[in-house]
């Protein structure tokens, strides 16, 4: 009976972990990234771009000029990531926003929006719940996805939404 509990509760400790983004591997993301290789540190300079309100006005959709209109003022089509630092599933989430940044640098922008910092940006959208990503396509209205995604998911929503 007590071998059953421990086999559970080891199992439950490695949900909660896998859920909250304090995985084994999280210290060992220091070295990886500290590679000699310089074709490696050159694949991996594409992150997320934090965005302001400001920027968010130049880059995306400036909500003053375009009250009652949805109007994109990106060159290509856009992930943003609607997070909190003190949120575990976002946390788990940001290692496959990173990694949609590198595999679609040059054809998708992505964004990162501190719901913290930015609270009209989220007011603007409806962030209820976090994390929330947002995929806008160049020439049709945002889709929004609640919820915490792996890089599958997430890359099949890019596929899916922004470059058909």
């Amino acid at each position: 009976m007590r071998m059953f509990r421990h086999a559970h509760a080891t199992a439950l400790v490695a949900l909660l972990l896998a859920v909250f983004g304090c995985t084994p591997t999280a210290g060992r993301q220091k070295s990886e990234n500290q590679s000699n290789n310089p074709k490696e540190k050159e694949t991996k300079t594409m992150k997320p771009i934090e965005l302001t309100k400001e920027e968010f006005k130049k880059n995306v959709y400036d909500y003053t000029k375009h009250p009652n209109e949805w109007s994109f003022e990106g060159s290509r089509p856009a992930v943003i990531d609607f997070y909190a630092t003190w949120c575990g599933p976002c946390r788990a989430t940001a290692p496959a926003v990173e990694a949609i940044a590198q595999k679609y640098e040059g054809k998708v922008d992505v964004y990162k929006v501190d719901v913290d910092k930015q609270e009209e940006l989220a007011a603007l959208f409806g962030i209820q719940t976090i994390p929330t990503l947002l995929f806008i396509p160049k020439n049709e209205l945002p889709t929004k996805k609640v919820g915490a995604m792996t890089e599958q998911m997430l890359d099949e929503n890019v596929k899916q939404l922004l470059l058909q």
